[in-house]
């Protein structure tokens, strides 16, 4: 299997497979993986907040029988001191079998890999990309309607800046006949790499600002909270803060089957009266999350350790203001079809 986790199209379709399957067989006998990664190290590298993530991590790491090190609190580590990212992964590559890292910086993990002896996983960078979020949605789709092509689904809030809408756009689009709903104020739109990415593998997709217009014929409504955390002013936020708010009551036109997701944390995107609708699926969703991390963990902890191949000093930046390059300017100039192969966004 692949050895780093940056995106979730590393994962072949029939990689994906098999950590479903494994994924399953975790749920329905946890005893049996208890000392699956015993005598193992995971380094949890945390530069932002977070709960479930770092969290869910953590528990699928000390639930395979390992051990976990690291900080959720950059200021308490030696980053505070100026380390740089490429010290840091260094360093704990020396001490750990497995690195997780979440990072404000767009394209930080793929950063990280270049100077990691052991598997990165990327667990979140800036507004960009969650692979392993995208697995437990994966996941929760699969289990409770049964596949993952042939789908209605809605994509409901802050389309701009939400990484796991990014990375979910990017790994439904592998199956067929799944049609997009992107329901988001005009500003807050898909990202053009995004849009790029579905217009280019033919992709069925419609952009409109009314949820109720389309909830009628939903398979599946991702709901997602406006990211208040990559606004540039408070006046910005404030005019988007409640696009949307999911009631029992807009339920009513929905289906039956219709699954209502959330990555969570949610702030008031869905009505807490909406927990007790059985469509609720947000929080068994976070559980799944857990159960895939384990056992993604369990596979990418098969790879030995590696000297990490050398890499180029420097290069020209790429130009959007969140991506890594711009605060480590050691990175290697990289891209991929004319993009920056850190952050994705097109190269002029």
């Amino acid at each position: 299997m692949t050895k780093h986790l940056l995106d979730f199209i590393d994962l072949t379709p029939e990689e994906f497979d098999h950590l479903y399957q494994l994924c399953e067989k975790i749920m329905k006998h946890p005893e049996r993986f208890v000392h699956a990664a015993s005598g193992k190290v995971s380094a949890s590298l945390f530069y932002e907040p977070s709960t479930r993530t770092n969290l869910s991590f953590q528990t699928a790491m000390l639930r395979l029988g390992g051990s976990v090190i690291g900080f959720s609190d950059p200021g308490a580590s030696s980053v505070a001191k100026g380390e740089s990212l490429k010290d840091t992964v260094m360093m704990m590559s020396n001490y750990a079998d497995v690195i997780v890292i979440r990072n404000p910086w767009e394209g930080a993990a793929r950063a990280a890999s270049l100077y990691s002896r052991v598997p990165v996983i990327n667990a979140g960078d800036g507004g960009h990309l969650h692979p392993t979020q995208t697995m437990a949605d994966l996941t929760t789709i699969r289990k409770h309607l049964g596949r993952l092509d042939n789908i209605d689904i809605g994509l409901c809030g802050d389309l701009k800046n939400g990484r796991t809408v990014h990375s979910l756009i990017k790994a439904l689009s592998r199956y067929p006949n799944v049609r997009f709903h992107l329901i988001s104020p005009r500003e807050l739109k898909i990202p053009d790499y995004v849009r790029k990415y579905m217009i280019e593998h033919n992709q069925k997709f419609i952009e409109i600002t009314s949820l109720e217009a389309t909830i009628d014929t939903l398979d599946v409504l991702y709901m997602t909270r406006i990211q208040k955390e990559r606004f540039t002013s408070e006046s910005e936020y404030n005019r988007h803060k409640s696009a949307y708010t999911l009631t029992r009551a807009k339920l009513s036109s929905a289906r039956n089957h219709m699954l209502v997701m959330h990555p969570l944390p949610r702030v008031d995107e869905i009505h807490v009266d909406v927990d007790d609708d059985p469509r609720a699926f947000y929080f068994q969703q976070a559980r799944y999350g857990m159960y895939m991390r384990m056992a993604l963990l369990h596979e990418l902890l098969k790879h030995p350790q590696e000297t990490p191949v050398s890499v180029a000093i420097g290069g020209s930046r790429c130009t959007n203001p969140r991506c890594i390059t711009q605060c480590e300017p050691y990175l290697p100039a990289l891209e991929h079809d004319g993009c920056c192969a850190y952050c994705d966004k097109e190269l002029k």
